[in-house]
């Protein structure tokens, strides 16, 4: 029997649940984890909600993000054994192999190794917002040096990532809050300028952050209607990227008049499902640890016991930039 957290309906986080539930053997191509601590993000809060990309199929758990322990391996799994210390991707869907428990069977396909000397708390922060940016920034648009790259709602773990990302590739990381507790972590992070989104309108302070020529990129996890003021501030043949969909509205194609550029919604999911493009990704976010121009960001460490409080410090507006952790154990490895 293994603690896990799982919800009998839709709702805030007060239908969260703690339950003692039995842990099953790994099948083929599976393995069987103990997880030492947990990656909190806002798909979570949306899957919670019923207002994520696909429905909760109730009882429902969750998480596709994890550090911990392989403890047994399934048939046909090769390459993981007993004892050794992972990290776990999102690469599947929450329904099938949620990671909000003391134990969980993930696909060994979703697995990377944890980097020597990395705690478990730290693993959980690590690989799902610079594998997210790594996508974006070489898989379906290369960054050059120089480029001027937007990035909105950047006070998170995967803005902070961008900036760290993009300033690390030579571009020009223009980041975009909606208030200005996180400015500060950003420019440390390397960002050229940090745009306060008062509401007022985006285009002309991001256009006067990029110099007035434009931007090349934008990094959008935000969608819907507003996304006409970014196209506004680009750059002829630049390309707007939406990764995520905080306004909760839809993202319709801007009217009026504009510079010709590219929109493409982007998912995590191209990467972590593809082999080759995952093997690129975990080498690219490797190179970038160790030579310390990636530096992982843990928020805030909430105990397993203290889920709703988690989820409620997710979906709130005075987060810190970085990663909340779930810690399962007090003295994750």
């Amino acid at each position: 029997m293994a603690r896990t957290i799982r919800f009998h309906e839709t709702g805030g986080p007060e239908v969260l649940r703690i339950e003692d539930l039995p842990v099953r053997a790994p099948g083929p191509g599976e393995v069987r984890i103990r997880v030492d601590a947990i990656g909190l993000n806002r798909a979570e809060v949306n899957f919670r909600r019923g207002t994520y990309l696909e429905q909760p199929v109730l009882p429902a758990g969750l998480g596709s993000e994890a550090a911990g322990e392989v403890l047994e391996a399934g048939p046909d799994v090769g390459r993981w054994r007993a004892g050794d210390p992972v990290c776990v991707i999102p690469a599947f869907s929450q329904n099938d192999f949620p990671v909000y428990a003391e134990e969980a069977v993930v696909p060994a396909a979703a697995l990377v190794a944890r980097p020597p000397g990395m705690d478990a708390v730290t693993g959980a922060a690590v690989w799902m917002p610079y594998v997210t940016v790594y996508g974006m920034v070489q898989e379906v648009v290369r960054v050059r040096p120089g480029d001027r790259v937007v990035v909105t709602a950047a006070a998170n773990s995967i803005g902070l990532a961008a900036v760290q990302v993009l300033r690390h590739l030579g571009a020009v990381p223009v980041a975009t809050v909606t208030a200005p507790a996180g400015r500060d972590a950003l420019l440390a992070a390397g960002a050229a300028e940090v745009v306060v989104d008062d509401g007022s309108g985006l285009a002309g302070p991001l256009r006067a952050a990029t110099g007035g020529a434009g931007a090349d990129l934008v990094l959008d996890a935000v969608g819907g209607p507003r996304v006409a003021e970014l196209v506004a501030a680009c750059a002829p043949g630049a390309t707007v990227l939406v990764h995520g969909g905080l306004s909760g509205e839809p993202t319709p194609l801007p009217g009026g008049r504009y510079a010709p550029v590219w929109m493409r919604r982007y998912l995590v999911f191209e990467i972590t499902g593809d082999p080759a493009a995952l093997r690129r990704a975990e080498h690219f976010v490797r190179a970038g640890l160790a030579c310390g121009a990636f530096v992982p960001t843990v928020d805030r460490v909430f105990d397993f016991d203290d889920v709703a409080a988690a989820h409620a410090y997710v979906d709130s507006p005075d987060r810190a930039p970085g990663k909340p952790v779930l810690r399962v154990r007090p003295t994750s490895p």
